[in-house]
């Protein structure tokens, strides 16, 4: 056909992308346009609040590739900006649509509700430029196509979420068709002639390597080389460590990958080798504080090579950009002689963790208690860890093959995690990929957002939830106000959670439990592992029970307690 309304040209858009659930919440500047999700065969997901569509958005990218959420004028998009500045921290692609007052009422300056009541239309557009890729505003039907083709095409370049206006007289508007049988997609990067020169140089350095390892970093998603760096791993053979925020994208079984390099807070072998280093080839590095352990991994500038989505540094000479870490690392496999690739040698041991020394009668604690919830993990599972104690011990999982754990990176809102859950499993489902959704929360960040577990239990979903009850934000405590009643949390019965979100009682009966000791962790887990629907384990710990990082911030806090007495 020549023309079709706008609201479907968008959602056709979408489920050409490979999006297939929208998240939102309605309101009066978007009901127009919601009219069209279901018969453009998208599922509708009507989450609690706009914050916690935001966050479901974010967790449906980061599996999907891409997702999109919809909200109102003001009041909705503001609610959700918070999930969208994390999106845009930590490089998730979602298309934030919202829905506006009609064309006539802006240009009239009318004195609408969601508004400020002075007539200024554009204030909230603004707020979003800062946290969103690129921006666009629909206002007639004869740029519209070319409009959204760009907005939808800038997240997916820069992976980062974009901000789409639709006013409300215009989901019904004829547009032209045309475009619909072309594809949206990341264009070309083009040669600069400077990728053989720049090749030369790297594999000079790789086939003179003493030391050589390499560093996987998060952003290697947004690079879109996960598979290309599997191959390497494999091929070289060479130690490769994972940051916070790439856990889970390369394989932990494979006998030369260690994990997550925690420098002086993990393995002491493993910092000796990564400090006299001399190659790191990094991929898609993301220096945050949280994800460098205080900047403690990020590689000595001499002895990286640095692979960025349009640049490469080797060394520390000037960065080369305008071109693609993608190709040149697809170039680097096809040149690479394997015969030349020098050995480590000297690598490291892997540090094997087991279960012996817990007995049964033992309190749970941080020490044994991700070393108990490791074994339940199978191939292709998704675990979320959120801010806190959980984030910083599932660093340690040892994961089977094309499992992912997605913890606490640079933006920390703390509760963000459950409806990203929500997010995630959605799309795990929809993509008929085999293994589970496990999210790991504390009693205080749960607080943030529990509310969505509802839609989760609405939607079918197959997710164990595993609370973290320490009497509340225990990460707060050990960075600062140990003892201070602002750190504390309401009490809550975890246990009548499900019941209350509205599931089954039979199925309630069965899926929650309540854990103080090894043992009886044990047995929750055995008896809700590989079962369906929403399932909740609630394990209670001290309230000053930290490990790694944290337990270096806990001591460094009571030692200052100590010098004031």
């Amino acid at each position: 056909m020549d023309t079709i309304k706008l609201a479907d040209y968008l959602f056709a858009r979408l489920r050409q992308l490979g999006v297939n659930s929208v998240f939102g919440v309605p309101g009066d500047y978007n009901l127009r346009l919601l009219d069209f999700v279901e018969p453009a065969k998208l599922s509708w997901v009507g989450n609690c609040n706009e914050l916690n569509a935001a966050y479901s958005a974010d967790g449906y990218a980061r599996i999907n590739g891409l997702s999109a959420l919809v909200t109102t004028f003001g009041v909705g998009e503001l609610s959700a900006l918070n999930g969208i500045a994390g999106a845009y921290a930590e490089r998730s692609p979602v298309i934030h649509i919202v829905g506006t007052p009609p064309r006539l009422a802006q240009s009239t300056r009318a004195l609408m509700h969601h508004t400020f009541a002075d007539g200024e239309y554009r204030r909230f557009a603004a707020m979003s430029t800062h946290i969103t890729a690129a921006q666009t505003e629909i206002t007639d039907a004869a740029s519209a196509p070319d409009k959204i083709d760009w907005i939808l095409q800038q997240a997916l370049i820069h992976s980062r979420p974009v901000y789409l206006e639709i006013p409300d007289d215009m989901p019904d508007a004829l547009v032209s068709a045309a475009n619909l049988t072309k594809t949206v997609a990341v264009p070309t990067v083009p040669s600069t002639g400077k990728e053989p020169q720049i090749m030369s140089q790297i594999l000079e350095r790789m086939y003179t390597a003493k030391r050589p390892l390499i560093l996987v970093d998060g952003e290697s998603v947004a690079l879109g080389v996960v598979d290309q760096l599997d191959t390497l791993i494999k091929n070289t053979g060479w130690p490769t460590w994972s940051t916070v925020y790439s856990k889970g994208l390369v394989n932990e079984q494979l006998p030369n990958v260690y994990g997550v390099y925690e420098a002086a807070f993990g393995d002491k072998p493993a910092k000796a080798y990564f400090e006299s280093a001399d190659l790191i080839l990094t991929f898609g590095p993301h220096y945050s504080d949280t994800n460098s352990y205080f900047f403690t991994t990020i590689p000595t500038p001499a002895a990286a090579i640095t692979f960025k989505d349009s640049s490469i540094q080797i060394g520390t000479d000037p960065i080369c950009r305008d071109v693609s870490g993608k190709d040149l690392l697809l170039q680097l496999l096809q040149k690479l002689d394997s015969t030349r690739i020098p050995k480590a040698t000297d690598a490291p041991p892997k540090v094997v963790t087991t279960l012996d020394g817990i007995k049964s009668s033992d309190p749970i604690a941080q020490d044994n208690f991700f070393r108990l919830v490791n074994p339940i993990f199978q191939e292709g599972d998704i675990i979320l860890t959120e801010t806190g104690t959980a984030s910083h011990g599932g660093r340690n999982f040892l994961l089977p093959p094309k499992a992912r754990v997605f913890g606490a990176v640079t933006w920390l809102s703390i509760g963000f995690m459950l409806p990203a859950t929500l997010g995630a499993a959605l799309a795990k489902r929809e993509q008929k990929t085999p293994g589970n959704v496990t999210l790991i929360i504390g009693d205080g960040s749960l607080q943030m957002t529990a509310q969505e577990i509802s839609t989760m239990i609405r939607q079918k979903l197959n997710i164990l939830i595993i609370i973290i009850n320490n009497d509340g934000y225990t990460i707060e405590r050990v960075i600062h106000g140990r003892n201070q009643s602002y750190n504390d949390v309401a009490f809550w019965r975890h246990t009548q959670a499900l019941s209350y979100f509205g599931a089954d009682e039979d199925h309630v009966a069965k899926s929650t439990f309540t854990a103080r000791t090894c043992g009886e962790l044990q047995d929750a887990l055995q008896k809700v592992q590989g079962g369906t629907g929403v399932r909740l384990v609630e394990a209670h710990m001290a309230r000053e029970d930290v490990q790694g990082a944290l337990l270096y911030l806990l001591n460094k806090q009571l030692a200052q307690e100590k010098k004031e007495e």
